[in-house]
């Protein structure tokens, strides 16, 4: 460490969205390692968070969903440096992890102009998608590709920004894209204008809103947003449910000069982030709303 290393420290923990338990400790070591990636970060050592049901579960299953962690933690570059665990009703899993970043190189989820592009790097979908799984309502190639997106790390992402100009940056999590973009409006006079035509959605999402499946937290997320949301009459009626998903391990979401956006969504594209795309762009705030969308 020296003068011109900033720590970030975050953790993270979540129940299982899976059976498998080697795919939760995956899905759930990226999930907490991309805090460190939303910040221009890289991980440097994680600590596991283990609550387990041991009277009711083999110990073998949380061999599992540690093995499952360690596979992404190593894939990061970081290290398992220990861990807590705890007895408890169901089990829960996550990992608080220890990153390093430039001091002025650390990005900030405000910060945002009005004239910047907006790039989301992955496609949204996965709460309703779980929620669908349990129903048996989805595709297993559907799934399996949801599986695929909640397993892979930010990393790459936040390399490939790394060599643009990041003004703004958050990853999407359990506050879906209208929270967590409006998080990005604190304390300035802007507006977020996304186009729902644009925003990758993973496959049969949509269609599972549209069979009436959906999550506990989506109604939540709304009222979080309130009356700070306007959807335009352009944005389809079957799509506006999918801003208030709830990700796990969703993608990151950046505010970037408008300029530069062809050149960050080819080099996503060519590191395998095929469904990154701009979604839209950073406006001057009308009054009370913050986020508009068509």
């Amino acid at each position: 460490m020296n003068d011109e290393t900033a720590i970030i420290t975050t953790a993270d923990i979540i129940t299982p969205p899976v059976d498998d338990p080697f795919v939760y400790g995956q899905i759930a070591a990226a999930n907490s390692i991309s805090d460190v990636y939303a910040m221009g970060g890289r991980p440097v050592t994680c600590i596991n968070l283990v609550c387990f049901p041991s009277k009711k579960l083999p110990p073998e299953q949380m061999h599992q969903i540690v093995a499952g962690a360690l596979d992404k933690i190593t894939e990061s570059g970081a290290v398992l440096a220990g861990g807590h665990s705890v007895d408890d009703a169901e089990p829960k899993f996550g990992l608080a992890v220890t990153g390093i970043v430039h001091p002025e190189k650390i990005w900030a989820n405000v910060g945002a102009r009005p004239g910047d592009a907006l790039i989301l790097t992955k496609p949204v979908g996965s709460g309703v998608m779980f929620n669908a799984r349990l129903k048996n309502l989805v595709s297993d190639a559907a799934f399996d590709a949801c599986l695929a997106a909640v397993t892979t790390l930010n990393r790459s992402a936040a390399e490939v920004l790394a060599e643009f100009d990041v003004h703004a940056a958050t990853d999407v999590t359990g506050f879906g894209l209208a929270g967590h973009g409006l998080e990005m409006t604190t304390n300035a006079e802007i507006c977020l204008a996304l186009d729902l035509s644009k925003v990758p959605v993973m496959s049969e999402a949509i269609e599972m809103y549209g069979k009436g499946v959906t999550t506990g937290v989506n109604r939540h997320n709304r009222e979080v947003v309130g009356s700070r949301i306007r959807f335009e009459s352009s944005a389809p009626e079957s799509r506006r449910e999918i801003v208030f998903d709830p990700q796990t391990s969703g993608g990151l979401l950046v505010a970037v000069p408008a300029d530069q956006t062809e050149a960050i969504v080819e080099k996503l594209h060519a590191v395998g982030l095929t469904e990154a795309a701009a979604i839209g762009a950073v406006e001057k705030s009308e009054g009370e709303v913050r986020l508009r969308v068509r």
